[in-house]
């Protein structure tokens, strides 16, 4: 069953076409690669999926349900989810109390133990308990303010806050952008892990080869269009591809 699919969108800011004419779906418990070179429309993509821009043209579904032009709190009620590049978060609330926020919307009247014991779960699953394990009041997460964590761990942050909204489709954007080696490991095992679990994920990169790992179908976009679709093996092999990646300046 199709989770998300998008049909001849087009977006153009005054003379500049960051979009144009793309369509493609993502399939449920799928994790789909949206990649391509710098400037090549991928965010762009995420912003109209999300509801900040309205398309010029061109038609999204989520679940056969249209959500064009929705604004973005319809739509992460009805279940999508983003992740951004750059953390956002309350400073001055602990990484338990950051988690606690994006447990509580969806369920206005949940009692308190219920959402202790969901945010306990999403930091558990996101690992950001530390290796002591959690439940107690000493739990890592319940001690730490954001600014004290690395900056994997302030992406896996970043994911806790977005699955605490319960999204049945998770928009990962550039998650492994800034993470030194061993934490772009932790971080493929993360998003490894969360799609055994049943999540649908669609992940933005211009790295190619940081994604073809974990993806099952990789769309590869280019000045807007989409220049090829296809599984990880069939995209390493596309002459065009490689052409965009070397002329874009990607790797």
């Amino acid at each position: 069953m199709e989770a998300l699919r998008v049909e001849r969108l087009r977006k153009s800011f005054g003379g500049l076409m960051a979009v144009k004419d793309l369509s493609f779906s993502v399939e449920q418990g799928e994790i789909l690669g949206l990649i391509g070179p710098n400037g090549a429309g991928k965010s762009t993509v995420f912003n109209l999926i999300m509801g900040t821009f309205r398309p010029d043209r061109g038609r999204i579904f989520f679940k056969n349900r249209e959500i064009t032009g929705w604004p973005t709190y319809k739509i992460v009620n009805e279940g999508v989810a983003r992740v951004f590049q750059i953390a956002r978060y309350f400073p001055h609330k602990t990484v338990y109390e950051n988690v606690e926020i994006s447990a509580i919307p969806n369920e206005i009247f949940r009692r308190a133990d219920q959402t202790e014991l969901k945010t306990m779960t999403v930091c558990r699953r996101t690992g950001l308990c530390g290796d002591e394990g959690c439940g107690e009041g000493s739990c890592l997460c319940r001690v730490q303010w954001p600014g004290m964590l690395p900056q994997g761990g302030l992406r896996r942050l970043e994911i806790a806050r977005a699955i605490g909204t319960d999204p049945e489709l998770l928009l990962l954007d550039e998650p492994f952008a800034g993470l030194s080696p061993h934490e772009v490991d932790e971080m493929a095992h993360l998003i490894s892990d969360l799609r055994r679990e049943g999540q649908t994920i669609v992940l933005v990169d211009h790295n190619m080869r940081g994604v073809m790992g974990l993806v099952d179908r990789v769309v590869v976009l280019c000045f807007g269009e989409k220049l090829a679709e296809g599984t990880p093996e069939e995209i390493m092999r596309d002459p065009k591809v490689q052409e965009a990646y070397l002329a874009g300046g990607g790797v």
